[in-house]
């Protein structure tokens, strides 16, 4: 390493700075070179440069040509990799050393390319699922890359409306019951000017249509326009030609209202003019030509001959054995524990959530190095009921003495259980095979759970990748027949399920069983109720959830039932196929039926748990769109290089004052390789938005803990004057905020298709990595607190000064202006004031509330929901159900405090917005249930359900459930006051003037 530098990022970053490195070289010949190379230059650059020097060196006139040869270099993860890309600049590529070593080229270089690029994206080697040498890995990625290239074929063989469709699907407004009610009126009746001009063209038209045109009376009407301009005797046809956002990736074509564009209405909301471009269909068709085109040196792998068909070797069905299913407890290794304690091991069998038989657990052995048990357990389930998703789940702890009070008069002392590590199996193998003979299982470590559980049914079944530290357990699966054992085929499952018979039942069943249903939810039922709907299991037409949870999947031959009833059953509404997508319904087919019924709807690679099933997702992905994977390296480069600027803005915002920082930051933009991967890409957080030049001079960072980035673009949208701000977030997990602001989205589309639009702003955030992600700044938008103390002369009267917002919003919106404005505020008061009191959204002080200029009110950080409340000294920092303070009234109220009819209508809005979100409570329910096992820390147990249950009042009548809210927005009224309190409290521990 080059002397005074400790770090090897440090390194380049100075090495960026300094704008070149010293870079090694060796030769194939054995030839050490050394010189400087600029940090900009790109590989094939660099090997020019080096075939150059070359020449003066001995035995140059044994190499071939320099595109025999490839660069190589050890990476920052410490493993030898081919830089195939010799586009690549050698500050993107970022060797562990300076330090270049040229080979020999070997195999399809385009194919190797592509290899890299997906490695890149996916931030996995491909190499490491081949080290892998896992059957089931390499099956799935044989047939799915055959699957995605024939995908690929088919999509670029349909005609350009059906390629336009597929490739920019339309973004509507959530449509309603009708365009004339409710507050959509004033948009649906209007009428509506619009400027368009030709592809190719720089002239446009002014053009007047109403807003309940189709896209094609529009173009029809420019096509007359432009026919008459230029007296063009030959009309053209406007089923040629499609309707384009200028300087977006969006597109308005099909039979739907002008209105039900989102661009529209947008237009119609800003009072801005739309601009449109007319897109003959021959550019269409260009597009996707440009992207169906074959690489010049890529060529097909070659598919192997199949295989020759040999004799089906002997094997054995399940259901014919009998026995008792057992195990054999080997031994275990690396195990971190006081030599005091003793180690256990218990074992369970589970599908789903479900225990199948009771659990079983080893004997006490002591603590050492390599602890052996060498113990056959057997469990209480016949070989034959196992079911095929099974999976023996085990949990290793230690156990020790609790200490003996010194008046107990109990004679033995309580035992209390340390968990270490769990790991999970599925028995059977992907192609239904039993597992046998000896496994290693390498173990998780166990984290602390506030139920006791030791066994961790819901986690993986993949062994920590950590092979050289984690715990680890053997285990000996015994043969149980003299050939393989198979789970039944569904052939047989069904033949099975056919000649079970039913017996008969009666109408008092029949109304005992409508009540069971009505009442119970979900797991409630008693073993008398459970056994009632398995013998109405005919009967159940609706409710098929509930017979999966009753079904005994210990039992073969009630499987075998189940089953055959399903593939009976009629296609399930997508609320209740979502519910069968939960891990309580891990079969198989049950999975592919829930499936099959979502066919009408149009991750996390740090993560070692799921990093493997994502990976292999996002390889076949990729086979099947080379053409995106350009889009994606761009975007990739941009956020490489926002976490290094990010990365910087930290270490240096501690040595120096932000301008000092903000200054080298800018310097740092102003570099070819910044500028360049920061400008003209599309934008992550929305596909269709092009994010032209970076603005470095309005680039900043804010003064929060972890710096967050805030970057301004130019927008490529004509007639557009706003530039386009994104916010990058370094260090903070946006996984829960993502999640909140689709709910928020979800809760905005349910009440429109009501015809209630409460303006909401559910702003883009996307995660991109562990802790980074982007945010979508909001523009023309401040902060409550801001603008509470800029309206203020103490900072300490500030959150009382209840004229502050409403004289903001005067200065935003003169004359007629104010009173759309105060209407935007109104609506979106209310929608926000529900959502946030559903979703259970804490912290909120008034940095975290925001308004735009147009009066809509927004609310940002969503760092804790659920009711997961902050609280200082043990006392809860939210003290009111939502967030309803006089100054909002008093906006809401046009500064009359005798306004009652405003409020009265605020206070309708808000009970309708919450009477529509109670309807659809079971899909809330489900989502957030869906989302229990992604790892989110204030979304991990029932309780956080619960929260929600709570909130929607569900189980209570619409007249109770309206009663409830009302009860708890007099309460948000009332105690609107120490909502003041705790602003007070914020403004003056921060400094929020701007």
């Amino acid at each position: 390493m080059p002397l005074g530098i400790d770090c090897l990022m440090e390194f380049w970053t100075e090495e960026e700075r300094n704008q070149s490195a010293v870079v090694d070289f060796l030769l194939p010949t054995g030839i050490y070179l050394s010189f400087p190379v600029s940090c900009n230059a790109n590989l094939s650059t660099i090997k020019q440069m080096l075939w150059h020097e070359a020449q003066n060196e001995p035995l140059f006139h044994m190499l071939s040509d320099p595109k025999a040869y490839v660069f190589t270099c050890v990476n920052q993860t410490a493993e030898q990799q081919e830089l195939e890309d010799e586009q690549q600049r050698l500050c993107d590529v970022r060797p562990f050393l300076p330090m270049l070593r040229l080979v020999t080229r070997e195999g399809d270089r385009m194919e190797k390319l592509i290899n890299s690029q997906i490695s890149l994206l996916i931030g996995k080697g491909l190499h490491e699922f081949d080290c892998l040498q896992d059957p089931e890995v390499n099956d799935f990625r044989t047939k799915m890359r055959q699957f995605s290239e024939e995908a690929a074929s088919r999509r670029q063989q349909r005609g350009w409306e059906a390629w336009l469709q597929y490739s920019f699907p339309l973004q509507l407004e959530p449509s309603t019951r009708s365009w004339g009610d409710s507050n959509t009126s004033q948009i649906s009746n209007s009428d509506l000017l619009v400027n368009v001009k030709f592809e190719g063209s720089r002239e446009s038209f002014t053009i007047q249509v109403s807003t309940k045109d189709v896209p094609l009376a529009l173009m029809a009407c420019a096509l007359q326009k432009k026919a008459k301009m230029y007296q063009n005797l030959t009309m053209e046809q406007p089923e040629d030609y499609v309707l384009q956002v200028n300087g977006r990736h969006e597109y308005l074509y099909g039979s739907y209202l002008l209105c039900q564009f989102k661009y529209i209405c947008s237009c119609l909301h800003s009072g801005q003019t739309p601009h449109l471009t007319m897109v003959h269909s021959s550019s269409i068709l260009a597009m996707r030509d440009e992207q169906s085109k074959p690489n010049p040196q890529v060529q097909k792998p070659h598919t192997k001959p199949p295989p020759i068909p040999m004799k089906k070797p002997s094997s054995v069905s399940l259901w014919s054995l009998g026995q008792p299913f057992c195990i054999e407890l080997i031994q275990g290794s690396r195990i971190n524990a006081d030599e005091q304690m003793k180690l256990v091991v218990q074992a369970g069998l589970f599908h789903g959530n479900e225990m199948l038989c009771k659990t079983m657990s080893s004997l006490e052995v002591s603590v050492c190095s390599e602890p052996m048990w060498k113990q056959h357990l057997e469990f209480d389930i016949h070989i034959c009921d196992l079911p095929r998703m099974a999976r023996l789940c085990f949990a290793l702890y230690a156990v020790m003495e609790k200490a003996k009070k010194v008046h107990s008069s109990k004679k033995k002392p309580k035992k209390e259980d340390c968990p270490i590590a769990w790991a999970n199996l599925m028995l059977f193998d992907y192609k239904d095979q039993l597992k046998t003979g000896e496994l290693c299982l390498y173990m998780w470590p166990s984290v602390p759970d506030e139920k006791g559980d030791l066994l961790n049914p819901m986690g993986t079944v993949h062994s920590n990748p950590n092979t050289e530290s984690a715990v680890t357990l053997v285990i000996y699966l015994p043969e149980v027949a003299p050939h393989p054992v198979y789970y039944p085929a569904l052939e047989k499952i069904l033949e099975l399920g056919r000649h079970m018979e039913h017996g008969p039942t009666t109408k008092e069943e029949k109304l005992q069983l409508q009540g069971i249903l009505e009442q119970r939810g979900l797991g409630e039922l008693y073993e008398h109720e459970k056994d009632l709907v398995w013998k109405m299991r005919h009967e159940v037409k609706e409710a098929l959830a509930h017979l999966l949870l009753v079904t005994k999947w210990n039992k073969h031959k009630d499987v075998a039932q189940m089953l055959y009833l399903l593939c009976s059953w009629p296609e399930l509404p997508v609320l209740n196929a979502l519910e069968l997508l939960d891990f309580s319904f891990p079969d198989c087919h049950v999975g592919s039926f829930a499936i099959r019924s979502l066919q009408k709807l149009t991750s996390e690679m740090h993560v070692p748990s799921v990093a493997l099933h994502f990976g292999l997702i996002m390889e076949a992905y990729f086979r099947g769109s080379t053409h995106h994977m350009k889009v994606l390296m761009k975007q990739a480069e941009a956020l490489s290089k926002l976490k290094a600027l990010s990365d910087f803005v930290k270490v240096s915002s501690q040595k120096t004052t932000k301008p000092q920082t903000k200054e080298l930051m800018h310097l740092y933009m102003r570099q070819d390789t910044y500028l360049e991967a920061l400008s003209h890409l599309q934008s992550p957080l929305d596909p269709s938005t092009m994010l032209a030049e970076v603005c470095v001079e309005r680039c900043t960072f804010m003064d929060s803990k972890m710096k967050p980035l805030w970057i301004m673009y130019s927008s490529e949208e004509a007639g557009s004057g706003d530039s386009v701000g994104i916010i990058f977030k370094n260090g903070d997990d946006l996984r829960q905020d993502m999640l909140t602001l689709q709910m928020i989205q979800l809760m905005d589309a349910l009440w429109k298709q009501e015809g209630l639009d409460l303006r909401m702003t559910p702003y883009g955030c996307l995660p991109t990595g562990d802790c980074t992600g982007l945010i979508e700044a909001v523009q023309h938008s401040d902060t409550i607190a801001n603008i509470q103390l800029n309206q203020s002369n103490l900072a300490a009267m500030a959150a009382f000064n209840k004229d502050a917002l409403l004289n903001w919003l005067k200065s935003k919106n003169p004359g007629e202006a104010l009173d759309r404005a105060i209407e935007e505020f109104t609506l979106s008061c209310a929608g926000y004031c529900v959502t946030t009191y559903v979703l259970g959204i804490g912290d909120r002080h008034s940095d975290n509330i925001m308004i735009r200029e147009n009066g809509q009110l927004f609310h940002i950080d969503f760092g804790h929901f659920l009711g997961n409340f902050k609280t200082k000294f043990g006392i809860n920092c939210e003290r009111v159900p939502f967030i309803l303070t006089h100054d909002f009234v008093h906006v809401i109220q046009q500064g009359k405090t005798s306004n009652n009819e405003k409020f009265e209508r605020f206070r309708g809005y808000c009970e309708q917005a919450y009477s529509i979100l109670r309807h659809h409570g079971l899909l809330f329910l489900q989502l957030f249930a869906l989302m229990q096992a992604a790892g989110l820390p204030e979304l991990s147990s029932s309780k956080d359900i619960q929260y929600l249950k709570d909130t929607l009042a569900l189980g209570k009548t619409e007249e109770e459930g309206l009663k409830h809210f009302r009860v708890k927005f007099n309460e948000a009224l009332r105690e609107s006051w120490k909502t003041k309190v705790n602003w007070l409290a914020h403004n003056l521990t921060k400094d929020n003037r701007q």
